[in-house]
């Protein structure tokens, strides 16, 4: 439970059979599995980009078809974190992480051995529901296992897996697909899923869930929850191709808007919401949320435009792209690192505020790469300051957003924090589509384009920046059980 201490600051302690005494360390092993786990499906959500050319070939995919294969996956994710979070509160974090393990890794296999393109889709589909209760239940392990400093490390090398797993899976994905054939971009999560499903009983926390929270789930909200984010990030995903102003795109923004109000009402009348109401009174989780979406729009926007720009302007192989990512995920595992050592003294505003900047100015350096702006001097600086700033910002809001969360929520949070991540993904894909193809369209080809893409999302990056300044609390994470909130 939380409690208050006196100055203002929350404590915020685990219910669990095994608790250690005050102060005292946790192992190390139950965080490196779940980070293996969570990886892997990370890295499910780019590393099918560059394999998609291979698959359609060998399947004989319609080119409309094609880009159900990342589709399917992203709206099961996306649209079924709130359920995976709040029955891993319900049921138990490790049940219900090793349910969503033992079925993203069945999918994986269902998926390298498709014999269609429609087997393909419905296994996809499998994998994307098995990230969506994996991904949160694992996040709420975390939290409940590790305090403190500890928990700050945790959640800070957490981050760097959703924020650098993006460029692994451009890297992978063309090492894979040109080396091993397509198929081997979904096989090689089956062992990875084997060895980590054997290994969890030993080596993640049982831990009991609260006795207050019922047994029950809210299945009218869980169906508007889902239905909601899943017609939310269809109409993103789609908005580049058919345009923002098309009637299928704002017919599907007002149904998802229409099904989320039903939502938020439906919470207030039920006696066991899926979502509290009062979760959303909650500052340091809006706040986390808020720079969660916005950094994750930002980054998913870059590799977009980038993976673009490398193979289309600068004709990149798709595994030299893949490896011209590389130092991105260095970048980032050095901002998380800094940002891991550094929030105990100056709190996760100072860190976040830093984060956002630099990734203004990355996207501000990227905004000056010219027609035949090479890689070393026109797009690695940008890239580069972008990873860093990266690394700052997401343990910032995954630590702001969870300092206040009692341990019978902490499902719930994670899932939340991940919808924020996958709403944010979809967001920035499509924003940064679609001022590229405007601007291009309107002259000087996709350069011109990639220029004003991110021109704005310098402006939009400063713009969050300031507004974590002032949103964002000041926590800091304490040596013991404490987390510092002002």
């Amino acid at each position: 439970m939380a409690a208050h201490q006196p100055g203002g600051a929350t404590a915020v302690t685990s219910h669990r059979a095994d608790d250690p005494p005050q102060g005292a360390g946790r192992s190390w092993a139950p965080l490196i599995l779940l980070c293996v786990a969570e990886f892997m499906v990370i890295l499910d959500v780019t590393v099918v980009n560059v394999a998609l050319p291979s698959i359609g070939r060998s399947l004989r995919f319609a080119a409309a078809d094609l880009q159900w294969v990342v589709t399917a996956y992203v709206l099961l994710s996306g649209g079924l974190v709130l359920l995976g979070g709040r029955a891993a509160d319900l049921i138990g974090g490790r049940r219900v992480f090793l349910a969503g393990l033992g079925l993203f890794t069945a999918a994986s296999l269902a998926s390298g051995l498709a014999p269609s393109a429609g087997a393909l889709i419905a296994a996809r589909a499998g994998q994307g529901l098995g990230a969506a209760l994996l991904t949160p239940a694992a996040l709420a392990v975390i939290v409940a296992t590790y305090s403190g400093r500890q928990r700050a490390a945790a959640l800070s090398a957490w981050a760097a897996l959703a924020s650098g797993g993006a460029a692994a899976g451009l890297l992978a994905g063309g090492m894979l697909t040109t080396w091993l054939g397509w198929r081997s971009v979904f096989l090689i999560n089956v062992p990875v899923g084997i060895a980590a499903g054997a290994l969890s009983p030993r080596l993640v926390p049982r831990l009991r869930p609260s006795a207050d929270t019922g047994r029950r789930l809210d299945l009218p909200g869980a169906v508007l929850a889902a239905a909601g984010l899943v017609t939310l990030v269809y109409a993103l995903a789609g908005a580049p191709s058919h345009g923002w102003g098309s009637a299928r795109t704002l017919v599907l923004l007002a149904g998802a808007a229409v099904l989320l109000a039903a939502f938020a009402i439906t919470e207030r009348a039920v006696r066991r919401p899926l979502v509290p109401p009062d979760s959303w009174r909650i500052r340091s989780l809006r706040a986390g949320m808020a720079v969660m979406l916005g950094a994750t729009g930002l980054l998913v926007g870059t590799f977009f435009l980038n993976s673009l720009y490398l193979q289309d302007v600068l004709g990149t192989s798709a595994l030299r792209t893949g490896l011209e990512f590389l130092p991105v995920m260095l970048a980032v595992g050095l901002g998380s690192h800094a940002a891991s050592r550094l929030l105990t003294s100056t709190g996760s505003r100072v860190i976040a505020v830093a984060g956002l900047a630099m990734m203004a100015g990355g996207a501000l350096l990227l905004s000056a790469a010219g027609q035949h702006a090479g890689y070393l001097t026109g797009l690695l600086p940008g890239l580069l300051v972008t990873g860093i700033g990266t690394g700052l910002a997401f343990p910032a809001a995954s630590i702001t957003a969870m300092s206040e969360i009692r341990p019978e929520r902490a499902g719930l949070a994670s899932g939340m924090m991940t919808g924020a991540h996958e709403v944010g993904a979809a967001l920035g894909v499509a924003v940064f589509s679609a001022l590229a193809t405007a601007q291009a369209m309107a002259g000087g080809g996709f350069a011109a384009g990639y220029r004003h893409g991110f021109a704005v999302a310098a402006a939009a990056a400063a713009g969050l920046a300031l507004l974590a300044l002032v949103i964002v609390p000041a926590v800091r994470p304490a040596p013991g059980m404490k987390a510092r909130v002002h």
